[in-house]
């Protein structure tokens, strides 16, 4: 049986809403913080209590869930309700897509007696709705063994990655491979139309054979084929990540010629598109830019 209980919700966003909303169908008494009111708006839509003071939600809670863009916001929350968590035995748990350097300097700077792990999320709006996420976990077991219930709530598979900021590392990785064979799939269809093959019978090819990967099972025909580039995922959210796993491989002197290629295509994309762009419209990036080249 879970003790912890009681959850201060730190991001009311397209993933944190339904998020929190799934905590608290199962069962968790949870308060919502959004920095603006349409977040705190739309948890209390769906039945939720919102406020937009950090310091207020954690007064009783023995977990903060932060889901928040990256993780210079996040430890400027953390660092503003850190006295009023410590000698609690609270559980801090960062689901955002952060950078591991910031997670490993916020573990440093926190106190003894708060405890942080890392456990950003793979799946999308979707997955967070019906409680399918996969999270990668950074931080001790004992840490990540009390956070367990909650995360079993939200997703269906949690990695225990390694020490603190492994998560962050992993999740950040995972996105650039996931960006890659997306790129890799566009590229694809314009080599193959250029042929006169079409996108469907590419799509279906591919995915019968060696070739498949989660863009052509799950993103070239509902988003790319139909050209109504919906998934829920940014561009700028793509691109930030894959920022993030490049930064990580300078720092540990790393020269990984793919992931600098990845890192310069999709800032070029975000540039002309716009961050809020949703991230399968890179077709579109790329068409312009193979014909411009053409």
């Amino acid at each position: 049986m879970n003790k912890l209980k009681t959850v201060a919700f730190v991001g009311l966003g397209k993933m944190g809403v339904p998020m929190a909303q799934r905590l608290m169908d199962a069962g968790y008494d949870v308060i919502g913080v959004d920095a603006s009111e349409a977040g705190c708006g739309a948890f209390e839509a769906v039945g939720g209590r919102a406020t937009t003071s950090p310091t207020d939600a954690v007064q009783s809670a023995d977990i903060v869930v932060t889901m928040l863009p990256n993780g210079k916001v996040v430890a400027d929350v953390v660092h503003r309700i850190v006295s009023e968590i410590e000698g609690r035995g609270v559980l801090v748990v960062d689901m955002s897509s952060s950078a591991p350097a910031d997670t490993r300097a916020l573990a440093d700077a926190l106190p003894e007696t708060v405890s942080l792990i890392d456990a950003p999320v793979s799946g999308g709006v979707k997955r967070a709705v019906s409680g399918d996420l996969t999270i990668m976990a950074g931080g001790a077991k004992d840490d990540l063994s009390r956070a367990m219930p909650m995360l079993d709530v939200l997703g269906n598979q949690v990695i225990h990655c390694g020490p603190i900021a492994s998560g962050h590392a992993v999740k950040a990785i995972n996105n650039f491979v996931s960006a890659s064979g997306l790129v890799a799939a566009v590229e694809a269809l314009q080599l193959a139309r250029a042929f006169g093959v079409e996108g469907d019978t590419l799509v279906d090819a591919l995915n019968g054979s060696s070739g498949q990967n989660n863009a052509t099972l799950v993103k070239m025909k509902p988003f790319v084929l139909s050209e109504t580039f919906g998934s829920g995922f940014a561009a700028g959210l793509m691109a930030k990540d894959i920022g993030i796993a490049a930064d990580l491989s300078r720092d540990l002197g790393l020269d990984l010629d793919l992931l600098q290629r990845m890192e310069r295509l999709w800032a070029e994309a975000v540039e002309a598109l716009g961050g809020d762009a949703d991230h399968t419209r890179i077709a579109e990036y790329v068409s312009a830019h193979s014909r411009a080249k053409a």
